[in-house]
């Protein structure tokens, strides 16, 4: 079975403050591998005011499910994404299932929400 995409696309990145009290704000990258051997993952985050930051590596293991909490290091680098709107584009070697998420605590009532990427091949 060919389950996922190889490329997936979210535009609408906006890393929030995390606040002083949990919940903490925060986005989250799920990744889902329902293939049969591991896959390499790579990200590049695009921004409004700075240069690309590209090919940042990961690995999804074999039929596992990662969270990549997004407010922390993520990759092999331990590349942190500044806080503020971003772009991020996700390609694997296999098929995966994207979804990213966001814990929004700016203001009183709080705001937590997924959605799927954009998904390209």
């Amino acid at each position: 079975m060919n389950t996922g995409k190889r490329v997936w696309v979210f535009p609408d990145g906006d890393l929030p403050q995390a606040g002083d009290k949990e919940p903490f704000g925060h986005e989250s990258l799920v990744i889902l591998n329902m293939n049969g051997q591991d896959t390499n993952v790579e990200f590049d985050i695009y921004f409004d005011k700075a240069e690309p930051v590209k090919s940042i590596k990961s690995i999804i293991k074999v039929e596992r499910v990662k969270c990549f909490r997004l407010d922390k290091p993520i990759g092999e680098n331990n590349y942190q994404i500044p806080f503020g709107q971003y772009a991020l584009v996700v390609r694997s070697q296999l098929p995966v299932i994207a979804q990213i998420g966001r814990m929004d605590v700016t203001q009183p009532n709080l705001a937590y929400y997924t959605t799927m990427g954009y998904a390209l091949e």
